[in-house]
């Protein structure tokens, strides 16, 4: 595939791209494909979501979202959710604004009820002019995709100044996985052989999104966590939800806010 690629840029008159890009864009498809065949059925998202572990995280996204969309300081205009699956987070805000869904999946897309549905890749391009939406969705998607500081760059691109994104993911940082580590075991975010885990190439944790938005001139402003856990046995786990408000940063999922300033710098 490396010799098609570089043969193409050859009778084009252009240099192919440096080996590591193209292993890159290899990497993201492969991670593509494996996530639309894992999550592209609405019966896949149903049974995900009736998990209050997710139903949580999903809640706390949602109120999120309305806080900003309420806000006097988020400009006018729609808002974007990116990687849908069959139900958008979008569904549940009230507001009068234009909502878009998009997925990768078409299958996934097609079950929605209502909104505008755009089917596009988010490792690539949005197709959005620049600050032309007031607010951007991202549910569990970041820690799929080989180059998250892309999708980032992509996200302050389309947002306009003084809008707002609000992403969920995975902690790789979890109180679990904390003691995990001093034991010599690898944290979870990290199984090759977890059924559904083994799709997540860059896990997080509370500081590195900070950084990765403040990077792309998006402002940190809420973090929110589901449950603080520790596991008991096999299947048993002690669940807290008042230790997720207190230290978000320990908990399962995380859920950020931060708002796009009006000047970059």
């Amino acid at each position: 595939m490396l010799t098609a690629t570089n043969e193409e840029h050859a009778a084009s008159g252009d240099e192919p791209p440096p080996a590591c890009v193209v292993a890159a864009r290899l990497a993201d498809m492969q991670a593509r494909q494996a996530n639309v065949a894992c999550y592209a059925t609405p019966a896949v998202t149903d049974s995900y979501l009736e998990d209050p572990y997710h139903a949580v995280r999903r809640k706390l996204a949602v109120e999120l979202v309305q806080g900003a969309v309420d806000h006097p300081a988020t400009p006018e205009g729609a808002l974007l959710e990116i990687g849908t699956g069959a139900r958008p987070m979008l569904d549940d805000v009230f507001t009068d604004r234009p909502a878009i869904a998009a997925d990768l999946s078409r299958a996934a897309l097609e079950h929605q009820g209502k909104g505008a549905r755009l089917c596009f890749d988010a490792t690539r391009p949005f197709p959005f002019a620049d600050a032309s939406v007031a607010g951007v969705v991202i549910g569990e998607l970041i820690e799929h995709v080989f180059a998250p500081d892309e999708l980032i760059a992509e996200v302050a691109r389309v947002l306009k100044p003084g809008g707002v994104v609000v992403l969920t993911t995975p902690n790789l940082a979890t109180l679990q996985d904390r003691l995990r580590f001093l034991f010599g075991r690898a944290p979870r975010q990290v199984a090759p052989l977890h059924p559904y885990l083994r799709l997540h190439i860059r896990p997080f944790t509370v500081r590195l999104l900070r950084q990765l938005l403040r990077a792309y001139g998006m402002e940190p402003r809420a973090v929110r966590s589901n449950f603080v856990g520790l596991q008991l046995g096999r299947d048993r786990w002690f669940l807290s939800r008042a230790m997720a408000r207190l230290f978000p940063g320990l908990g399962g999922s995380l859920v950020i806010s931060a708002r796009r300033r009006v000047t970059i710098d």
